[in-house]
């Protein structure tokens, strides 16, 4: 990873479908059908509190834990929203002023009981570590996590795109700070239960990618900074949830260590995995799918520029893909872990990255550490061509399964069927990782404004106003939107997060 990714404004990411497991995704035909204007975009709410009983919605009664709505990162939501084709362009946007940036996406439990009063509530980590807890009617704070340290890195380049994730038990939740830890917060006060570093050089290994949520434990991926200044290795952390303990690491690079590393104690350096969506997890298996970027790849113990499929505990290698021309996007900055994989169901896997391409790979779990190079069952195009910094978006249509992709300069969705891509549409808005939610498809422009779409037609439904971004990504959810704005490498200590709720 280097500045290019950073300074070209590549977009935040969610996708994923656990492999072998289909879910279905209802459509609703009246929902799609309903008559809305053309795009347009719409007014925003002046006001900066939005007082609870001004706002009509559907009861609160879901959650959106995590980046990608699941642990397979699919970024697909089945629950209702009670936002809709016919309704969407009404909503009303609210701007709330934070102390910090969220370069990444909020999540959101509803009925929980914060400061001895019960709330719907979005959590944000911003880029200097600290985690918010804000009331989903209001708008207020409710409390805030400041890690100590963090005056010592404000304002400067060490910063994390984390997004934070909730224990199913509703109770805490987890979130990364840019000295390399991970803290889990109680959901009532905002208190740290613990705080474990996964990584011994935090100056040089980076939190990027959301945090993920399995079998009772905490999975979380390292990365780099701008520039790929050595050293640093790109690896697997799990831990376990309720005592904080650091249970085992996979790296990218000396990979026969199974140890949190000094980085400069490996011979090599790289390979960050930096995909938005970080640890993709199917949920069947509990398997663990990353994908790495610029570094050596020698298929034995050095994984650079590849994709992996790792067995739950992360100890094992189950299938693996590097490409044929891996030394030469290695070379040239052509990282193929710019993107995490994004499971389709029945072993296929959709791996994007910085070359412009999007390879259809079938993984299995027979295949083990035996290196694989090349063998994708088919390559297409990114929306426009150029470098994919999102997560897809993985949805399940009876028999039909559908992938939704944005890059800089496009959007584009494909119906997946017989093992190939088809290419149902796209256009020439760039945008960050897709979200389908209550059947409309959300898509956040980088220059400002969050797109809404009829996912199967690509027909432009509205544009809700907003600032413009970077890697940030909307959660629907409760008859609320939530998008933050604003860019990581701004280094500003102030940011907005946009609420948008029906009149």
């Amino acid at each position: 990873m280097t500045a290019t990714e950073h300074y070209r404004l590549g977009a935040v990411g969610g996708a994923a479908r656990g492999c072998g497991l289909i879910f279905c995704l209802i459509w609703i035909p009246a929902l799609l059908g309903c008559g809305a204007a053309p795009a347009e975009r719409v007014p925003e709410d002046s006001g900066s509190a939005h007082p609870a009983s001004s706002v009509k919605r559907a009861a609160s009664v879901h959650d959106w834990t995590r980046f990608g709505w699941d642990a397979s990162r699919s970024s697909a939501a089945t629950d209702e929203t009670g936002i809709t084709a016919g309704n969407v362009a009404t909503l009303r946007r609210q701007q709330v002023t934070l102390d910090g940036t969220v370069d990444a996406s909020p999540i959101y439990l509803h009925g929980v009981r914060v400061n001895g009063g019960m709330h719907d509530v979005f959590f944000v980590t911003t880029t200097y570590g600290k985690t918010l807890a804000i009331d989903a009617d209001s708008g207020s704070i409710l409390w805030r996590f400041t890690p100590s340290g963090y005056d010592t890195w404000a304002g400067s380049r060490r910063i994390t795109n984390s997004t934070p994730v909730a224990d199913p038990n509703r109770e805490f939740i987890y979130a990364a700070s840019p000295d390399g830890h991970i803290q889990k917060l109680a959901i009532a006060d905002g208190d740290a239960v613990w705080s474990t570093a996964i990584t011994t050089l935090p100056e040089r290994e980076k939190i990027a990618s959301a945090l993920n949520y399995d079998r009772g434990r905490v999975i979380a991926v390292t990365g780099g900074y701008i520039g790929d200044a050595p050293p640093y290795q790109g690896h697997v952390a799990i831990l376990d949830a309720a005592s904080g303990r650091l249970v085992h690491v996979w790296n990218s690079l000396c990979s026969d260590r199974h140890e949190l590393m000094d980085p400069k104690s490996c011979d090599e350096s790289g390979n960050a995995m930096w995909g938005r969506a970080g640890a993709v997890i199917d949920p069947t298996t509990g398997d663990i799918f990353v994908a790495t970027g610029n570094g050596l790849w020698d298929g034995r113990t050095n994984w650079g520029d590849a994709a992996i499929a790792l067995d739950s505990s992360a100890t094992r290698i189950l299938d693996n893909y590097t490409p044929t021309n891996t030394e030469e996007m290695s070379a040239r900055d052509a990282d193929l872990g710019s993107t995490s994989p994004a499971l389709l169901g029945a072993g296929y896997v959709v791996q994007g990255g910085k070359d412009g391409s999007i390879r259809l790979l079938e993984f299995g779990r027979t295949r083990g550490s035996a290196p694989r190079r090349g063998g994708e069952v088919q390559v297409v195009s990114t929306p426009s061509g150029t470098d994919l910094f999102t997560a897809p978006a993985v949805s399940h249509a009876g028999r039909t399964t559908w992938v939704f992709a944005a890059d800089n300069g496009g959007t584009a969705a494909w119906s997946f069927a017989g093992g190939r891509l088809n290419q149902s549409w796209h256009n020439g808005n760039g945008g960050t990782s897709p979200v389908i939610a209550g059947g409309l498809l959300y898509v956040y422009d980088l220059g400002g404004g969050l797109r809404v779409y009829v996912p199967e037609t690509g027909r432009q439904i509205t544009v809700l106003n907003s600032g413009g971004g970077h890697w940030n990504s909307p959660i629907v959810v409760d008859g609320r939107i939530a998008l933050p704005e604003g860019n990581a490498n701004q280094h500003r200590t102030t940011g907005v997060l946009d609420i948008w709720r029906l009149p």
